[in-house]
């Protein structure tokens, strides 16, 4: 297993809707087990794939470092479809691994349900809601193409243009091994 470095604000494949994941063989394996390792290197809760450059529409999930879910299992989430969303929506704080030092608020909904596969290509569907939600929402996102600082306030955009800028140009000090260039792509 690996750590792997994490793709960056301005990196070309974050902008990317990814492609579908056709079969997990060895590789899908072992990146999968990669992801989860470079997740917890980072002190992350979620991970796409997209994130440390694979152009796969896979996401994990982990909350067990996080109160009230130390008993909750980490989640594979193979070729996700959010197929309901509450109308009741809530304002969190949110921040990614690939956007380091910044945080800001993002309105999304309370509840979702989500259509993916499992590790083995199992058909599941999952009710999620309040942090599991959230993070769900924020990882699919990402397969999407769309990352947390598009879904803020334009108050807040204007804050986040000079640290997206630093970001970007890759002049920034974080403890995670991150990609090198905005071309950055594992090829899978």
């Amino acid at each position: 297993m690996a750590i792997l470095p994490i793709t960056m604000f301005g990196d070309k494949i974050l902008r990317k809707k990814v492609n579908k994941v056709e079969e997990v063989d060895n590789d899908r394996i072992e990146l999968i087990k990669n992801m989860f390792d470079t997740m917890n290197n980072a002190n992350g809760i979620g991970l796409a794939a997209n994130q440390v450059g694979a152009n796969k529409k896979l996401f994990i999930v982990d909350l067990t470092k996080v109160e009230d879910y130390e008993n909750s299992d980490p989640m594979v989430f193979i070729n996700p479809n959010i197929v309901k969303r509450s109308e009741d929506q809530t304002v969190f704080e949110e921040g990614c691994l690939s956007i380091p030092d910044i945080r800001g608020d993002v309105e999304r909904p309370e509840v979702i349900t989500i259509e993916y596969q499992d590790a083995e290509l199992k058909e599941q569907t999952m009710d999620a809601d309040n942090l599991l939600a959230r993070v769900i929402q924020h990882e699919y996102d990402h397969v999407l193409g769309i990352l947390f600082t598009d879904l803020v306030d334009d108050e807040m955009k204007k804050r986040f243009k000079k640290p997206l800028h630093r970001i970007r140009k890759r002049k920034i000090d974080i403890d995670y091994p991150i990609s090198k260039t905005i071309d950055y792509q594992l090829t899978l």
